[in-house]
């Protein structure tokens, strides 16, 4: 994938790192679960215990500040209306191009 995009002051942690610190984030979840359900086993009411919660999570394409962040970018060029009528265009002008060389 390009880096072109990418800033030095921006780089992303490494791959390894995101991946193991979501599965600890996972293991330490099955753990909390784990630990309630034998609370729940011995006795105690579900509604005093609390539930375990996610305390980390990755940082993903979907976030609102990189959302908000690519939403100032401008539209492609190719998707503008502008673009597809000079497609259109070159093509006329190209089929007209191969009539006249017919014709003559």
């Amino acid at each position: 994938m390009s880096q072109r995009h990418r800033s030095a002051e921006a780089a992303p942690p490494p791959k390894m790192d995101l991946r193991a610190h979501a599965h600890n984030e996972r293991h330490r979840i099955n753990s909390e679960l784990h630990a309630v359900a034998a609370q729940v086993s011995a006795g105690l009411a579900p509604d005093d215990i609390d539930e375990p919660g996610r305390g980390w999570v990755a940082s993903h394409h979907h976030e609102n500040e990189r959302a908000e962040a690519g939403r100032q970018r401008t539209q492609r060029h190719w998707k503008l209306k502008m673009w597809k009528r000079r497609s259109k265009l070159r093509l006329a002008k190209a089929q007209a191009h191969v009539l006249a060389g017919r014709q003559a």
